[in-house]
């Protein structure tokens, strides 16, 4: 049993016990493909993150070696994301000031707090929280992303210097510089032409990266021209192999960061397991959600350890991977193995790499979060989940991106609660030659049983809607064709009751009662009527007021009323 223990914690033994040797030449290729769009993209999401370039790497090569190991996704990519780009620069940067040692250190410290929330979340078994997030927020949140993203790159592509960290601050510093002629034509040529070739890349024949391309393209005609001095360059690396870089954090530091790393930790682990889901599903297995979060939180933990800064699921090198045939997680220990090598070979490279460019190869894969399609389906199926996709995304695109988290999580709450506190409601009448009872606001049709209404109310019961049940069978009774002698209550739909609305249901028993209307229940769940029983209410509510169907409660009360 230990052994089992075992092998389901730490998944990579299993698959180095059942690797197959037909596996390895697809496994190589992909790594291969892998690593080519791992270095740019990796530089280009530090920078977006306000990092060096060279933590991208690092953040590249440490996550993927571990959720490898620990990992329960045999094809999942983890790393620097766009996602979290703007959110890491958010936490950071307001505590780093313009100390660029500090800001490694903190985003590393980040990533060890996000890697403690996710492994604390694996042990208590909080993966079903993801659920917080309805589609409709989660595609207003990243179009909000996609558009902070966008606009925070703008200067490096124009090849300006903006200061100011909000959306507004950097569109109107953008502007102003545009306006003032100060836009670098190198930079912007480098930008625009890097964008064209990766879009361009997608409707050519093979798999060779569009990102690659431009990339090595930008890199041999900035060093043909020579013009190091004609527009910012990213600089060349530092040589060698992954490093603690936590120097110099403080209490306060761990403090700052603590609130913006509990949001994050929930919108990583959103993304990574919608991915890793949606992976698992086009191979027909299943994987824990709780495994994922757990994976997820050891693979930040050695980022932070090692620095490089947060990460999740990549939803756009998962694909590179499984494009090039990646049969298993190997493809990512080969792809991080070749980074190394380029780290510690040829880090000089980047010296003539442009800023312009990783500006503009994040702009290219920020696009893909852009959703429009669901927005207009929305508006023609929900006013109300438009309207939580529209709010989601002004306030990460305006208000800031953490402070977009909590308005995303606080509107997943307000839409539950709003649809537990005025749940669909109606009352059910028998229908001719069609078993059951049925939605008579659908059937007006229908026939009620004189002296008798039924109701139905779609939702748990708990102390925000209570009165809102009570209402409705008041309604029910007082808008009655003639004289109530019961009510029925089609129960199915309650899963749960809490004390608040229990006194409500006291409350209505017995104003029901003093009107000589007796209050049944059909088809109440057994934990309901426990609840009941332990809320010390057995003797008002005993074995006559609960009946398995509405069938067995409509005959009762036809027998004792003499009807039948």
């Amino acid at each position: 049993m230990r052994r089992d223990w075992i092998l389901k914690a730490v998944p990579g033994i299993d698959l180095a016990r059942t690797y197959q040797r037909s596996w390895l030449r697809a496994d190589l290729a992909a790594g291969a493909a892998l690593s080519a769009a791992l270095i740019p993209a990796g530089m280009a999401y530090a920078e977006a993150a306000g990092l060096p370039a060279v933590t991208g790497l690092y953040a590249s090569v440490v996550p993927m070696l571990f959720y490898a190991v620990f990992g329960p996704s045999r094809v999942l990519i983890v790393g620097p994301d766009s996602s979290l780009a703007p959110m890491i620069a958010a936490a950071v940067l307001p505590l780093a000031g313009r100390e660029p040692d500090h800001a490694v250190a903190l985003a590393g410290m980040l990533a060890i707090l996000i890697g403690g929330f996710l492994i604390a979340g694996r042990l208590f078994r909080l993966g079903f929280i993801t659920g917080l997030l309805s589609k409709p927020i989660r595609v207003g949140y990243l179009n909000g992303i996609a558009l902070a993203v966008m606009v925070s790159q703008l200067p490096r592509l124009l090849g300006i210097q903006v200061s100011g960290g909000s959306l507004q601050a950097t569109a109107a510093g953008t502007a102003e510089a545009v306006l003032q002629g100060a836009v670098n034509p190198v930079a912007l040529l480098f930008g625009a032409a890097t964008v064209i070739i990766i879009v361009a890349g997608r409707f050519l024949p093979g798999r060779v990266p569009g990102v690659l391309l431009a990339v090595a393209a930008s890199i041999a005609a900035a060093a043909a021209f020579d013009l190091k001095d004609a527009m910012p360059m990213v600089g060349a690396l530092p040589q060698g192999l992954p490093t603690p870089a936590l120097g110099g954090i403080t209490l306060d530091d761990v403090a700052g960061l603590v609130g913006p790393a509990a949001g994050i930790a929930l919108i990583a682990f959103a993304d990574t397991s919608a991915l890793s889901k949606s992976l698992a599903g086009r191979r027909g297995i299943h994987t824990s959600g709780n495994q994922e979060m757990g994976a997820l939180g050891i693979a930040n933990v050695a980022s932070g350890l090692l620095g490089g800064f947060p990460v999740c699921g990549s939803s756009s090198r998962t694909p590179i991977a499984l494009d090039a045939g990646a049969r298993t997680s190997f493809s990512g220990i080969v792809a991080a193995a070749l980074v190394i090598v380029f780290m510690l070979v040829t880090p000089g490279v980047t010296a003539f790499l442009p800023t312009a460019t990783l500006a503009g190869v994040v702009m290219v894969a920020v696009s893909s979060l852009v959703d429009v399609k669901t927005l207009f389906r929305l508006v023609r199926m929900s006013r109300v989940e438009t309207a939580l996709l529209v709010a989601t995304f002004l306030g990460v695109a305006f208000m800031g991106v953490l402070q977009g988290i909590v308005i995303a999580i606080a509107l997943s709450l307000i839409a539950f609660i709003r649809r537990a506190w005025d749940p669909y409601r109606t009352e059910l009448a028998s229908l001719e030659d069609v078993p059951g009872y049925h939605d008579i606001s659908r059937h007006p049709e229908g026939q009620r049983v004189p002296g008798l209404v039924i109701a139905r109310f779609d939702a748990p019961l708990f102390f925000a809607n209570g009165e809102v049940f009570a209402e409705h069978i008041r309604s029910l009774v007082a808008n009655a064709p003639g004289p109530v002698k019961c009510v029925i209550v089609a129960s199915e739909a309650i899963t749960d009751l809490d004390t608040t609305a229990l006194d409500e249901l006291v409350e209505l028993d017995d104003e029901l009662a003093g009107q000589g209307i007796s209050l049944v229940f059909a088809e109440l769940k057994g934990p309901v009527k426990d609840r009941l029983l332990r809320f010390g209410v057995s003797s008002r509510f005993g074995r006559d007021h609960f009946f398995p169907t509405v069938n067995n409660a409509v005959r009762n009360y036809k027998r004792t009323s003499g009807l039948s």
